[in-house]
């Protein structure tokens, strides 16, 4: 552009933004929420967007972590073989237990991995050559009776300075050592769920239970699988036989990490694409209207010299300028709402930095900016094409001709004469309803899109703990607690048969309270066509209240039956109907798959059957319900009285800490949807302002007539009536079509399918609360343009031109 055209179009720009003044605001805050909407939604993409790979090499995690039996292997030994193996870096040896903690309220935490781990700046430290571990609150453990947890647990029960007891099981009584929760930390590689100091861990060994040690090691090539079963395979021949009792692959572990991350991609790219969307019919709707208001003025323009080119290119700039203002400030401002939600996924991932990508903050202005231009160029390009003759003539007085049958119907129906005046205005403007019409379906499939989504997580989070509905749970002392194999409960010896199933079901059956209650048991077991072991869950009684929600098929209800979840069905070829052959301690059943269950943990990889159908296999605890009122501390410590004789527990169920994603994804939805909802309802703001800006004199002349301002709101109020109506009717359904596209994607990223429970979430009486959505929106954006028009001075209207 030359510098006399600048020279002369600039104060045109100038002037015809101060002149729109609320049209120039209107394009500023839908630009500015879109940009906020777009850099929250580009912040989280970027987050989820391999969280995993930038915390293992911040992190230098281990390729490969493997568990050594020290009475089988020396030191040199384990030096050699690393060596054999090329490994590049080794961090330990570190000495490891697996512990069963409670809380201080007698909750039980899951079997934890427990290091012993020196603190930073000490040999083999926190912030060592391998795993350096990120401390995320608290300080490093330094005395005896301190632990510090991984960042995984942290919740109501596993704070700050939180009590957590483990059982002695030397003596195998029911007390322990007490310790004192001192630090959240987080491993990259996930190579133990708490560390205490070297002296405290193996003074928590026992012969029963001896240390193991611990090994982290990385490899210069650990891009396969094959290329690190290669390198186990070396360091295990380079060690006597049975001293290697187990390795976890960083690929193992970065697949279980990413399938939480990569189920919110559709998510975010369902929300971007409604954001820049919205801005489109918000800045189109707002130029198209300074062109149709401002027809006298183009006329004047080209009257004075102004070629085609420099209207359109005033136009455009008269968008621009207020769009730009909205991009400075909607950059800060996604920033600070993408705070709270990159905090919530670094609690669940550990992954992420607090602040946005720089490339973010550059890539969505520009883009934005690009939407606004592509948006205003039709507009500005009929402002162009028109001629100076036809724009002097039209001036600034509405075309006539529009709306006439539509005012001729209402004016028949029985409405009052403002409201059937109002309900017809829209036909006078048909382009510029249609733009409301969309800014108001597309703010209703927003909202019930967001409503479902939100349904679907509770569903989903509910789903991932499916014995979440037992308040107590009973431990036997038998292999396959719910710790997993080989758990004892509290106090419990590891050599010991543990109580009778028989006498722990009489004892909860006689338990005053007891609503009702089934066994469960973890079992390791082969499976003919899966490499390498599996774990199944074994149920005993009516399982009902435990089932794993329902893809397909149905729970089991007898024995020979197994229900497996969609990871093992897609991995293994099979589906419902086929056999699998399950071997356990030597011994094969033929199992027919009855059900495909949604579960996620471990890749999928669990199957679940009867316990009838593992003869040597016994319930390692039972989950029970109780009645209404009965409280489950005092029910479980009186039922603990009784079991602990027989070598049974009791304890009051623990959370489960499933709910850290869903927090996130419920807050990125309601935060998006307001984003969205926000521009919709500009859109319609601006379309009425326009409207009531044109019929300055009509309403003047009504006012005159006799129309109170209570009427002139109803009539202004009503012009938007129909179309929140039919934004209504077109968002409800898209919003409920649009859960039924994205839902099944997230869930194919997550690698399973979905039941119906977490899809058919919507019901006739929540879509009736839904429907109104679009009235209100097109209505609370309409209302401050009522008022305004309402307090106009009646002189004042009759003057206007």
């Amino acid at each position: 552009m030359s510098r006399r055209t600048t020279r002369v179009l600039w104060p045109v720009v100038r002037a015809g933004v101060a002149r729109r003044r609320v049209q120039s605001l209107v394009v500023a805050l839908a630009t500015l929420l879109s940009v906020a909407s777009a850099v929250v939604a580009g912040a989280l993409l970027v987050a989820v967007d391999a969280p995993f790979d930038h915390a293992f090499a911040r992190g230098h995690g281990a390729h490969l972590t493997v568990q050594v039996d020290p009475a089988r292997a020396s030191a040199d030994q384990l030096a050699a073989a690393a060596r054999a193996m090329g490994a590049t870096e080794t961090g330990g040896p570190y000495h490891s237990l697996v512990l069963g903690l409670t809380d201080q309220e007698g909750r039980r935490l899951p079997a934890l991995t427990v290091v012993g781990r020196p603190g930073p700046g000490e040999p083999g430290g926190a912030d060592g050559p391998v795993d350096r571990l990120e401390l995320s609150a608290g300080r490093w453990a330094t005395a005896p009776g301190e632990v510090v947890l991984s960042r995984t647990f942290a919740g109501p029960g596993f704070r700050l300075g939180g009590v957590l007891r483990t059982a002695d099981q030397a003596s195998g009584g029911s007390s322990g050592t007490s310790l004192t929760v001192v630090g959240l930390a987080f491993s990259a590689g996930r190579s133990a769920d708490a560390w205490l100091t070297p002296g405290q861990l193996d003074a928590l060994a026992t012969p029963e239970q001896p240390a193991t040690v611990q090994l982290l090691h990385r490899l210069p090539a650990a891009g396969s699988a094959e290329q690190l079963a290669s390198a186990r395979r070396s360091f295990t021949s380079a060690l006597p036989e049975g001293a290697v009792l187990g390795a976890v692959s960083w690929l193992d572990t970065k697949r279980a990490a990413e399938q939480g991350a990569a189920p919110t991609v559709p998510f975010l790219v369902a929300f971007g694409l409604l954001g820049l969307v919205m801005s489109v019919i918000t800045v189109a709707g707002a130029v198209s209207g300074a062109v149709a208001t401002g027809l006298h003025r183009i006329g004047i323009l080209k009257a004075l010299g102004f070629t085609p080119g420099e209207v359109v290119r005033a136009y455009l700039a008269q968008a621009l300028v207020p769009a730009g203002a909205g991009v400075l400030l909607g950059v800060p401002l996604g920033n600070l709402l993408a705070l709270p939600l990159l905090s919530d996924t670094e609690a669940v991932y550990g992954t992420v930095s607090l602040a946005v990508a720089w490339w973010v903050d550059l890539l969505v202005p520009a883009a934005v900016l690009l939407v606004v231009s592509l948006a205003a160029l039709l507009p500005a390009l009929r402002a162009g094409r028109l001629p100076a003759v036809e724009a002097l003539a039209v001036g600034r007085t509405p075309r006539g001709g529009r709306g006439g049958r539509a005012h001729r119907l209402t004016a028949r129906l029985p409405l009052p004469r403002a409201v059937g005046y109002g309900l017809a205005l829209p036909f006078a403007h048909p382009v510029r309803a249609l733009a409301m019409l969309l800014a108001v379906a597309f703010g209703t499939l927003t909202t019930v899109f967001a409503v479902g989504l939100t349904d679907s997580i509770g569903v989903v989070t509910a789903a991932q703990d499916p014995g979440g509905q037992a308040q107590v749970t009973v431990f036997t002392g038998a292999e396959g607690g719910s710790g997993g194999p080989g758990t004892p409960a509290p106090g419990q010896r590891t050599d010991s048969p543990g109580a009778d199933p028989a006498a722990v079901r009489a004892a909860i059956e006689a338990q005053p309270g007891t609503a009702g209650y089934y066994g469960r048991s973890w079992a390791e077991v082969t499976v003919a066509g899966v490499a390498g072991a599996s774990r199944a869950v074994l149920y005993e009684g009516d399982s009902r209240r435990g089932a794993l929600e329902l893809i397909e098929g149905h729970w089991l209800d007898g024995p020979g039956q197994v229900v497996a979840p969609s990871g093992f069905l897609t991995r293994t070829g099979h589906r419902l109907g086929d056999t699998v052959r399950v071997t356990h301690q030597g011994r094969a059943r033929e199992l027919r798959i009855v059900g495909e269950g949604f579960e996620t943990a471990d890749d999928g990889m669990h199957l679940h059957a009867s316990l009838a159908d593992f003869p040597t296999a016994r319930a390692g605890s039972y989950l029970v319900t109780l009645a209404d009122g009965v409280s489950a501390t005092d029910y479980a410590g009186q039922l603990a009285s009784v079991l602990r004789p027989l070598g049974g527990d009791a304890i009051v169920e623990a959370p489960d800490g499933q709910e850290g994603l869903s927090v996130v994804l419920t807050g990125m939805a309601v935060l998006l949807t307001l984003l969205v909802v926000g521009v919709a309802g500009l859109g319609v703001l601006d379309a009425v302002l326009l409207d009531t800006h044109e019929r300055t004199r009509e309403l003047g002349i009504a006012k005159a007539l006799g129309m109170s301002p209570r009427q002139t709101v109803a009539l202004v109020l009503s012009s938007v009536g129909l179309i929140g109506l039919l934004g209504a009717a077109l968002g409800v359904p898209a919003g409920t079509a649009l859960h039924a596209l994205v839902l099944p994607a997230m869930g194919r990223a997550a690698g399973t399918g979905l039941p119906h429970a977490v899809l058919d979430v919507y019901h006739p009486a929540q879509l009736a609360l839904l429907a109104p959505a679009g009235l209100l929106i097109a209505l609370l954006g309409a209302l401050l343009p009522a008022v305004r028009a309402a307090r106009a001075a009646t002189a004042a209207a009759l003057r206007a031109e």
